[in-house]
């Protein structure tokens, strides 16, 4: 197992492993991750399991303490100082999940946010997914406004409180 940040070489492998994890109403599509890829490639942290990207996670740094919809697609919305690190995914594929390397991944966000001096982390997810956010210390904060993919998303955050 071997986790890095992603280049734009990865681009491809990072659409395939999406389209396979979310549903297409949900998935980022190439061109955002080519977006993406080109405005914060050192806000993606990818897995591979004997050379094969298996997992990824990523967002954008910003000041604004939510996330927003408007933040999928437009990736000029970066700030790289800004004071939250935003997840956007946390994608597995399937025949991979249930080893941990979600949780890695997850770890080694949290870590690189601390020490680029970040207030904290912000996602959101589906509402089975809370009690797996909230043991890595995330904290629930309702139904999101997101209105994503037309699914109803719960706000989770992860402060810093040394930040």
């Amino acid at each position: 197992m071997m986790i890095r940040n992603a280049t734009m070489a990865d681009l491809a492998a990072v659409a395939e492993v999406e389209k396979r994890c979310f549903p297409a109403a949900e998935a980022a599509t190439e061109e955002e991750f080519r977006a993406r890829l080109a405005a914060y490639a050192d806000c993606f942290w990818l897995l591979f399991e004997d050379g094969r990207l298996v997992s990824f996670i990523d967002g954008m740094a910003t000041d604004e303490p939510d996330l927003r919809d408007e933040m999928y697609a437009d990736a000029s919305l970066h700030r790289p100082d800004g004071r939250w690190q935003m997840v956007f995914g946390l994608n597995t594929l399937p025949e991979y999940r249930r080893r941990g390397y979600a949780g890695r991944l997850l770890e080694a966000l949290v870590r690189a946010s601390r020490e680029r001096g970040k207030a904290g982390v912000v996602l959101t997810c589906k509402e089975r997914l809370v009690p797996y956010y909230a043991s890595f210390g995330f904290a629930d904060e309702g139904l999101s406004s997101s209105t994503h993919g037309n699914v109803a998303w719960h706000q989770m955050r992860l402060i810093f409180h040394d930040a």
